[in-house]
């Protein structure tokens, strides 16, 4: 009977834990009227290799999908996504850069570091919006915990 108790357990676990709880823009803002808390916005595209790492392995970690899950509101936003988005009281669209290419004005706004987009990025907000956290490249479950701790 304990067996079966804890394979239960264990099972509800992987459902509860085994995947990030994923937001989109608006849902982020109707759920921070009643549980602030920060988000994360995930910037990528379908074409990045490390996006992919990212979200193969950095995001599968289960200790990392907990806190994520737990503390904060995670958004996964594909830089390249044409339809328009309303945020904060303002609709963002894409952008055409040539035939079949470009960028989503709000992927701009929230990856833009140093004049300069690069994929993937992490930006981290805080309850109000505001900007606390931006990293380029890929970022592994370890480095992402320790930045989300530094954060505290």
């Amino acid at each position: 009977m304990k067996k079966i108790f804890f394979i239960v357990l264990y099972l509800f676990a992987q459902i509860l834990y085994g995947q990030i709880k994923t937001h989109s823009f608006s849902e982020v803002e109707n759920l921070n009227k009643t549980d602030p808390k920060p988000t994360i916005v995930f910037i990528h595209t379908s074409w990045c290799k490390y996006c992919k790492m990212m979200e193969n392995n950095t995001f599968k970690n289960h200790e990392l999908i907990r806190i994520l899950n737990e503390q904060f509101y995670f958004v996964s936003f594909d830089a390249e996504e044409k339809s328009d988005i309303t945020f904060l009281n303002h609709t963002f669209k894409f952008k055409p850069t040539g035939q079949n290419i470009g960028i989503h004005e709000l992927a701009s706004e929230l990856a833009t570091i140093k004049n300069e987009v690069v994929y993937p990025t992490i930006t981290i907000l805080d309850k109000d919006y505001s900007i606390l956290f931006q990293k380029h490249s890929f970022t592994s479950a370890k480095e992402l915990f320790t930045i989300l701790q530094n954060l505290k």
